[in-house]
């Protein structure tokens, strides 16, 4: 699959992007050059390399598992040790650029 000029200026309205002309053109070329990589790892032959389940299996400690279950000491309970309190609403506003006292206030970003 190639990427156009067109891919490019379609995904950077999206994204709320302006490029120059040149970087249109190299951004197209970067995308095609990365695309052309990945095709060509898809050619290699991996038939003789195993699966790979977790990648840091090495650092599971229960060797007659296999997989994320060799991993089951690192998790814990869901359990809350008691609330905490929030941090007061004037702190939370006390460093913001603007704010309207109870709101932060943040310029428009979307015009469209």
């Amino acid at each position: 699959m190639k990427v156009t000029e067109k891919d490019v200026t379609y995904v950077a309205d999206l994204a709320n992007l302006e490029l120059s002309e040149d970087e249109r053109i190299r951004m197209v070329r970067d995308l095609n050059s990365i695309l052309g990589h990945v095709e060509s790892l898809n050619e290699l032959d991996t038939k003789d390399v195993p699966p790979m389940a977790q990648v840091s299996d090495r650092y599971g400690l229960d060797e007659s598992k296999q997989g994320s279950d060799r991993f089951a000491y690192a998790s814990r309970n869901d359990v809350h040790e008691g609330l905490r309190k929030s941090l007061p609403h004037e702190a939370a506003l006390a460093n913001a650029p603007e704010s309207d006292g109870i709101f932060f206030k943040v310029p428009k970003v979307i015009e469209r």
